[in-house]
């Protein structure tokens, strides 16, 4: 299972029949981006391979499916290198390989561009108004108040600016209100959820403050919100 924590900040969902049953050696941080012309595409059950030419030199890349072209200047970001990768789809095993999600770059095709209301370049509209009702908080408010609210109920309202689905059975989602403005702590956090959201939306989140916790691989977060339900 610690193998598969190394993605959560990708998009590449390890509960995949196919992909789950793969156990590669993961590499986390060696570099965050790759970017590169595409040479070669491979389309395999939800994902596509692609060899691009970058700046490195040639390297094999896989993101969820999409419709990239050969000769597209592509941008593969949050990326995690897995040595020695067989795909039992492909029958084949790559060398060194980039797991992470597209994003746009020089004739690119996003797979999950922001919405209405987001910035161009992903960034969140900060102004997103309060939840209301009990128990609800700003998104500040419970960073600043997490250890009070430490195994409690919460509800918080905020913008989805990085969405990560179906990685070890839950959604991963982060919100942000903007709540900032008028304190000193952040006002993004992580949200765990079996719901399912999309970047840009604005959500009512309710789950249960969970603090100090790590998950391994540099993955480690003072406060989280929980198994939680989202609503519009």
């Amino acid at each position: 299972m610690m193998k598969f924590l190394l993605t959560i900040c990708v998009l590449l969902a390890t509960c995949s029949p196919t992909w789950a049953s793969e156990r590669p050696t993961a590499m986390p941080g060696v570099p965050d981006a790759i970017h590169g012309k595409v040479l070669q595409t491979m389309d395999a059950g939800a994902y596509t391979y692609l060899h691009l030419q970058a700046a490195s030199g040639d390297v094999w890349a896989a993101v969820y499916k999409a419709p990239v072209k050969v000769g597209q200047d592509v941008s593969v970001d949050h990326v995690v290198l897995m040595k020695n990768f067989e795909s039992k789809t492909l029958k084949r095993t790559f060398p060194a390989i980039y797991l992470g999600m597209l994003e746009p770059a020089t004739g690119a095709v996003a797979l999950a561009a922001p919405t209405a209301g987001a910035q161009a370049d992903g960034g969140p509209d900060p102004r997103v108004a309060k939840a209301r009702g009990p128990n609800a908080y700003t998104i500040a408010q419970v960073i600043a108040q997490r250890n009070q609210l430490q195994g409690k109920t919460v509800v918080i309202r905020g913008r989805v600016v990085k969405y990560n689905p179906q990685i070890m059975g839950r959604n991963w989602v982060h919100l942000r209100d903007g709540s900032a403005a008028a304190s000193a702590q952040p006002d993004e956090i992580l949200v765990t959820t079996s719901s399912a959201t999309k970047l840009g939306d604005v959500v009512t989140a309710r789950g249960s403050v969970r603090t100090n916790a790590d998950f391994g691989a540099g993955y480690a977060y003072p406060v989280l919100v929980e198994h939680a339900t989202l609503q519009p």
